[in-house]
């Protein structure tokens, strides 16, 4: 089966997860959890989908596999992931997510979660082996129309009062928010959410043709849309999320989006945090920008978690992560408004965007003038997409080769003072500037990540990057 783990789940081309494929992963993941003393046969198993046009057979499959494996599916329908998530922990039960995420349309995945939360980079071994026996005896998709019990509604409701509890009532009284509705599970939250806090709030774009939104590298023809409907409806921003509701996209009032690690960065202040654990991707300026430690790991919500797991174990305290696409996860209980927040280690977008917008709203000041506040080095990433990832491979080889051939492929751009190689190649240059080259765990994409003192520059070493991507060989 072409289906591989990435940094966030199962991914591959949608024909190729249909049928059988999903059957043997769902299959996998039943017997995992049982083998491994997780679950008990009859225990129940959670399974949401996002709106992709393959997700309901994909859905209906693993229901059908995880039923015939001796658990009980509930049907969450089409809620956010970490709707998901949260309410798997609050019944101490499995989960599996029906999602490619940010993906092309025709790619789809599957996101799976033991009854504390994420699975790990172990688990993924263990499941991918399983999934190789079970091939290898013969499994059948014909079962794919059972059916589960409906459990939407109670998924969507328990995460929807986690939200409304996070803030002051009315804290976003005078706040005129666009919700970016597209294709995202989370788009009829977001409004319900915000118009609790008493924002005023106007729905954008509402598709019922599945579109991909990257909240790490958002597209042109995005960009263009958000920048038309601020000024055309006079908003302070734009709030939306990707296809399955964990990464945030958060604009300033001129429809200019928010970085994703300044989002976490703000949340991080917000929440108060003694730990911040996050990728080596996310901003350098991070450290010197509040009062806690901070972790980087390798890209991916697993390594994110790992982190944090390990910062408990060490005994600290307000542990939180966040990845530079600015999804938010929690391993420790936070007091907010007086209550307590339960940890919910899987990538929301829900929090960090009312926290942002909180701060606004109390320093009635405009998003783009907190955003510039921070003084953040000037970040910014893209990718190419369908780069083989054999290309991909064979470039990050070439340059681990030797600090020659690095230096030579990195010539027209500038010369090598630092090098990292957490995840991928991140280099800092003499220039005081950093391109970091990293193919994705999942896609046939290769990133471009890069720092620089100001917008200009960083365009520009941005483009200079891709361009050398994209020319090698």
């Amino acid at each position: 089966m072409s289906l591989k783990f990435g940094t966030s789940g199962l991914r591959g081309l949608s024909v190729d997860l249909k049928g059988k494929a999903s059957a043997v992963y769902a299959t996998a993941f039943a017997r995992h959890l049982l083998t491994s003393g997780q679950a008990k046969a009859g225990d129940p198993i959670l399974v949401g989908r996002d709106f992709r046009d393959s997700s309901p057979d994909v859905s209906a499959t693993c229901i059908a596999a995880l039923k015939k494996a001796g658990l009980t599916p509930f049907d969450c329908g089409t809620v956010p992931t970490p709707a998901l998530a949260l309410y798997g922990l609050s019944l101490k039960a499995g989960a599996l997510m029906i999602t490619g995420s940010h993906i092309p349309a025709d790619r789809n995945g599957i996101k799976f979660y033991r009854p504390d939360g994420e699975i790990d980079k172990q688990d993924e071994t263990a499941i991918a082996a399983l999934a190789a026996e079970i091939e290898a005896e013969g499994i059948s998709d014909e079962a794919a129309t059972a059916t589960a019990e409906d459990h939407s509604a109670t998924a969507a409701e328990l995460f929807y009062e986690r939200n409304i509890a996070l803030l002051p009532e009315k804290a976003l009284s005078g706040l005129k928010i666009g919700v970016y509705q597209h294709s995202t599970v989370a788009r009829d939250l977001f409004v319900d959410v915000l118009a609790h806090y008493g924002a005023e709030v106007v729905p954008l774009g509402r598709s019922e043709t599945f579109i991909p939104v990257d909240t790490e590298a958002v597209s042109p023809e995005t960009l263009a849309l958000l920048k038309k409907w601020s000024p055309e409806h006079g908003l302070d921003a734009i709030v939306s999320a990707d296809g399955d509701g964990d990464r945030p996209l958060l604009t300033d009032e001129n429809g200019v989006p928010l970085r994703g690690d300044l989002i976490g960065l703000i949340t991080a202040n917000f929440l108060g945090a003694g730990v911040v654990v996050t990728p080596v991707t996310s901003n350098s300026g991070i450290e010197g920008s509040g009062s806690f430690d901070v972790i980087r790991t390798k890209v991916g919500s697993p390594f994110v978690i790992a982190g944090m797991a390990e910062a408990l174990a060490a005994g600290k305290n307000g542990v939180m992560g966040f990845e530079a696409n600015g999804g938010l996860l929690t391993a420790s209980a936070f007091t907010l408004n007086g209550r307590a927040l339960s940890p919910l280690p899987t990538r929301d977008s829900f929090l960090p965007i009312l926290a942002v917008l909180l701060l606004s709203a109390e320093q009635k000041k405009p998003l783009s003038q907190i955003a510039a506040a921070y003084n953040l080095p000037v970040a910014a990433a893209d990718r190419l997409e369908n780069f083989a990832q054999e290309k991909s491979a064979a470039l990050m080889t070439h340059l681990r080769a030797s600090r020659n051939n690095l230096d030579a492929f990195l010539a027209p751009v500038g010369t090598v003072k630092a090098l990292s190689d957490i995840d991928g190649l991140r280099v800092a240059l003499t220039d005081g500037s950093t391109i970091h080259f990293r193919p994705s765990g999942n896609a046939p994409e290769m990133r471009c990540y890069v720092e620089a003192v100001n917008q200009d520059e960083a365009e520009t070493l941005l483009n200079k990057g891709l361009d050398l991507i994209r020319n090698f060989g």
